[in-house]
């Protein structure tokens, strides 16, 4: 981790820039990815699954066996963590349903707006180094609330063509029948353009690895809707001499373990406290059994000294982390401050996997910076908003003048003649 005495703020748009990728090279291989699957269907993803992944597949669903089989494979106690995952999200989420309000903006003009489910949803789950069965809980749960008919979940399967039991036991808990083995870009392109055996859908939600992420990006530009712009996982973690250095360091090794490319940044006024930090990190990296992924996200890490409490939030805000712990006294009087993070974590026993797994919030949150403008996804990025008004022969009456003058103003004839037509028939009884 770099360490960083007190920088000057005109330096800090520099320190916040994460790690970035030149991803456009990656393009004309998704692009020709995308080409094949359109062109040839199932059998491109059944080659595309034996070139990338190294399996033969004669299906590309997961059967009803399968599924059903699943849950006896997994240890009793995972099972009731999942089971406890699975109430404490669907507690959370529900309480996000808004009711219909209805409302005259003037006497006879009826306004309101509904939440209709998106009919069609993509999930897309990575089963590589870590099968991710947390995400399909995040992604299904609101889904299945928000009552989204048609749930497609694309998984990679692995080399003797299964797909790990706690992502099919998930499945099931959330009545997910139609489980294709499919990864990377060919099952991004699978979903937004459909097959014979996937149907296309309106929106795809899910993390992956980079070729995922681009895959997203150039199937939002063909009108497949995705959830959130999406790349490696971060922390930042505000600490100030009364928090605990291990359980720092644990909090920062819990996001450095994804992956090489995640980033992991400390914030704190005292020297002597981010010491005590690097020398847990040394520690307990050696403990872990994904040490190199580790490693590698550190090697691209900060570990900040700041003057004041209040610099920690200025630079929290302007990095605007995916997730954001305050390891401080009295946290509570800085909440109002924080007005950029995806997801926060208040105190010494907030830990941020409780987020990742089970607390109830939702962890696909936006990174590299989109948390100034992006929310995590939630019950809303399931539903879309419509709005619906009814306008009674009083309310036509009451408004149409002020619609005429406008429309007028705008010289939109047609519009103002919509109007005129029905006052003049009112005017007539």
């Amino acid at each position: 981790m770099q360490k960083i005495l007190n920088p000057a703020p005109l330096t800090w748009p520099e320190l916040v820039k994460r790690p970035t990728k030149d991803l456009a090279e990656l393009e004309a291989g998704i692009m020709e990815t995308f080409r094949l699957v359109q062109e040839q269907g199932d059998a491109a993803l059944q080659a595309l699954a034996a070139k990338f992944d190294g399996v033969e597949l004669t299906e590309l669903l997961a059967t009803e066996e399968e599924i059903a089989a699943a849950e006896a494979k997994l240890p009793v106690e995972l099972k009731e963590a999942i089971l406890q995952a699975y109430s404490n999200i669907q507690v959370f989420h529900t309480q996000q349903a808004e009711p219909v309000k209805q409302m005259e903006t003037m006497a006879g003009v009826t306004c309101w707006r509904k939440s209709v489910a998106i009919e069609k949803v993509g999930l897309y789950i990575p089963g590589g180094t870590a099968p991710l069965f947390s995400t399909l809980l995040m992604l299904g749960v609101p889904a299945r609330i928000a009552g989204c008919r048609e749930l497609v979940l694309c998984t990679p399967p692995s080399k003797d063509g299964t797909i790990h039991p706690a992502i099919l036991y998930t499945a099931s808990l959330l009545g997910v029948t139609r489980v294709v083995k499919a990864g990377g870009a060919q099952a991004i392109a699978a979903m937004a353009f459909g097959t014979e055996s996937v149907p296309a859908v309106y929106k795809i939600f899910g993390p992956g690895n980079q070729y995922v992420t681009v895959a997203k990006q150039l199937v939002s530009k063909a009108g497949v809707a995705i959830d959130l712009p999406a790349g490696p996982s971060e922390v930042l973690v505000m600490a100030d001499e009364t928090a605990n250095p291990a359980f720092v360091a644990a909090d920062l090794l819990s996001q450095a373990e994804h992956g090489a490319d995640s980033q992991v940044v400390l914030l704190t006024t005292s020297e002597a406290f981010l010491d005590k930090v690097a020398q847990e990190l040394q520690s307990q990296l050696a403990q872990l059994p994904r040490e190199v992924f580790a490693s590698k996200a550190l090697s691209n890490s900060l570990g900040i000294v700041l003057n004041t409490v209040e610099e920690m939030l200025a630079f929290s805000n302007l990095y605007a982390p995916e997730h954001l712990i305050l390891a401080v006294a009295n946290f509570e009087q800085l909440l109002e401050e924080i007005i950029n993070a995806g997801s926060v974590f208040l105190g010494n026993y907030s830990p941020e996997s409780a987020g990742d797994y089970a607390s109830g919030t939702n962890h696909t949150l936006p990174t590299n910076g989109y948390a100034r403008a992006y929310s995590g996804v939630s019950l809303d990025s399931f539903v879309k908003k419509i709005t619906f008004q009814h306008i009674s022969p009083e309310g036509l009456q009451n408004i149409g003048s002020t619609i005429e003058t406008m429309a007028e103003a705008e010289g939109l004839q047609a519009h103002k003649n919509a109007v005129s037509i029905r006052l003049k028939e009112l005017n007539r009884v």
